[in-house]
């Protein structure tokens, strides 16, 4: 399995962005996707994750009312719409796959397999 994320860049606070994932190797519709976050010096955070069907969801408070995650599972692809952008959402966003049997949105890092490298996201104030 390979995910390789797109769209991060420099935003201006209150801005936004859209990131997407596309997911290759494998059976993407038995996978639930995640979004995560990493600031420099800091531990990995979840951001978002959408189950198999796209039926669960899950969102950091931190990014509720804010950021939408979605899935097109005829294209392999996961995408994390980001509004009203603040600098301290600045970090690498790694999207994440995770194979398992039950239509659920976990939000650990252990829970997932793979993940991709990461696109940057920088909010300027």
């Amino acid at each position: 399995v390979q995910l390789v994320e797109s769209g991060g860049g420099l935003v201006q606070a209150g801005g936004s962005l859209s990131l997407s994932c596309v997911f290759s190797g494998g059976t993407f519709t038995i996978y639930a996707m995640g979004w995560f976050l990493q600031a420099p010096g800091k531990e990995r955070e979840f951001v978002a994750a959408i189950s198999r069907s796209g039926g669960s969801i899950a969102y950091a408070d931190s990014v509720k009312g804010r950021f939408t995650i979605s899935r097109d599972n005829a294209k392999n692809t996961v995408y994390l719409r980001m509004n009203s952008l603040k600098p301290e959402d600045t970090a690498v966003y790694s999207c994440a796959a995770d194979l398992r049997t039950s239509d659920r949105a976990p939000s650990y890092p252990s829970a997932y397999n793979y993940w991709g490298q990461g696109t940057q996201v920088t909010v300027s104030s």
